[in-house]
């Protein structure tokens, strides 16, 4: 009975005990180490708070941090909240806390693998620039140390090519109109994480036309095609039913209605966000645009991809879809749209879009009925296929080759120029329609076989 107390209170004497300077120094190391990587975590698109950050310092304290696994299992249950960013979080992890500030590495190595990280990772642009400023860090002392009597007898070679550069440069707003252009015809595959962001801002800005169709009702005009014989008559009753004066009607026009089907299989991987940010622009830009998804089964994101966040329609279209990055039929999901949804959406000489590169699973025989039908069913098929942008492609797929003869207009879809084009040629979509008899077909097919772009 007597032992407790004591012992009690040696552990509490333990506890109040002040800690050491050096412990306290680390522990302020350690707590401004986890707070960069919290930043780092935040840049890069996963939402970490002050409340997950006090979470985690707490946590600390009954785990063993010198053993790498406890560390990273703590750091992933007090910080990630979302299943689906754990190879994100696994990259960041890796980068920030054996790559980012490792002095073992030869400059060469690190300079390769800062290069190849960066193209990986797709680092927030705080980071890389903070890369920068390390790599160049050594070079900046090594010319502070020369001597300066060399230095104001002859101009480095750096120096001369620093200024040849700046002359060539000459406005700075013909420098970011050449970074713009450069972006413009750049592969979206090839884009890093600042890239993305520029894109994502360019097509916001993008307008889109599409062409107008004529309407069943007419519409008065002061030159018409159509005498309005009801305006007629009431505006001749004051000179005694005589036809004084004629009034005239011209039919209505109206935009013509959009329907995007787009692929978002492993295969486009890629390219999947960003073309949905395209079709975000284009929904929010146009009327009646009716938006589907595929892999295996269509969905439709047209009601998530009204809302003009653009990244949380994104995310909403990524919680809705349940084949995101799996297989592609897509002839079962152009059956499924030509049975459930073509009657609702393909009146009114609509425009069919569909984005994919044309890697199928599904049977060639479903996939030449549901197109032939498709094409059959509206006003203009236009696909894209981002693999068109490559001078080596060729249509040798089982699936393209069984659609290509089914197309309008075959384009492609790997940068932001190709989507300027897709605009041209959607604002000069007028009444007539395509050829499509069996001749035409296999000219437009020989034709685009043996393209190049």
């Amino acid at each position: 009975m007597q032992i407790e107390p004591q012992n009690n209170g040696t552990q509490q004497a333990a506890i109040a005990a002040p800690l050491r300077p050096i412990d306290l120094e680390r522990g302020e190391k350690l707590l401004y180490r986890l707070t960069e990587f919290g930043r780092l975590l935040w840049e890069v698109g996963i939402q970490v708070g002050p409340r997950q950050m006090i979470d985690l310092a707490e946590t600390l304290n009954l785990v063993d941090i010198t053993r790498p696994d406890d560390f990273y299992n703590t750091l992933k249950c007090s910080l990630l909240t979302r299943h689906e960013q754990e190879p994100l979080f696994e990259q960041m992890y890796q980068y920030f806390w054996f790559v980012r500030d490792n002095p073992n590495q030869k400059k060469s190595d690190k300079g390769q693998q800062v290069k190849r990280e960066q193209r990986q990772l797709r680092l927030p642009p705080s980071e890389r620039k903070r890369l920068a400023e390390h790599m160049n860090a050594k070079e900046q002392h090594k010319d502070m140390a020369r001597d300066p009597r060399q230095s104001e007898r002859k101009p480095s070679t750096n120096a001369r090519d620093r200024n040849k550069d700046d002359n060539d440069l000459g406005d700075p707003q013909s420098g970011a109109y050449s970074a713009i252009e450069r972006l413009r015809q750049k592969d979206f595959e090839n884009y890093s994480w600042e890239e993305v962001q520029e894109a994502k801002r360019l097509m916001a800005e993008m307008r889109w036309n599409l062409g107008m169709r004529p309407t069943r009702r007419k519409a008065p005009r002061r030159r018409g095609s159509y005498p309005d014989m009801r305006r007629i008559v009431r505006r001749n009753l004051k000179y005694g039913a005589e036809l004084i004066e004629l009034t005239w009607r011209e039919t209505k026009r109206k935009p013509r209605p959009l329907v995007i089907i787009c692929d978002i299989s492993g295969s486009m991987s890629l390219y999947s966000r960003l073309l949905l940010h395209f079709i975000h622009t284009i929904s929010n830009g146009l009327q009646n645009v009716e938006a589907f998804v595929f892999g295996t089964r269509l969905t439709r994101v047209t009601r998530q991809l009204k809302r003009r966040d653009v990244d949380e329609a994104v995310h909403d279209v990524s919680k809705q879809v349940q084949d995101w990055s799996g297989g592609t039929r897509i002839g079962d999901a152009l059956h499924y749209f030509n049975h459930h949804w073509s009657r609702r959406v393909l009146g009114r000489g609509a425009v069919v879009l569909v984005i994919s590169d044309g890697w199928d699973r599904g049977e060639a025989d479903t996939l030449r009925a549901e197109m032939d039908r498709l094409q059959h069913s509206c006003h203009r098929l236009i696909w894209l296929n981002p693999l068109l942008g490559s001078p080596d492609y060729r249509p040798l797929t089982i699936g393209m080759k069984t659609a290509l003869p089914y197309i309008d207009n075959f384009l492609p879809s790997h940068n932001l120029d190709s989507l300027i084009s897709l605009g041209n040629t959607l604002s000069s979509i007028d009444d007539s329609r395509p050829l499509r008899d069996a001749y035409s077909r296999r000219k437009a097919v020989e034709a685009w076989t043996r393209r190049k772009i």
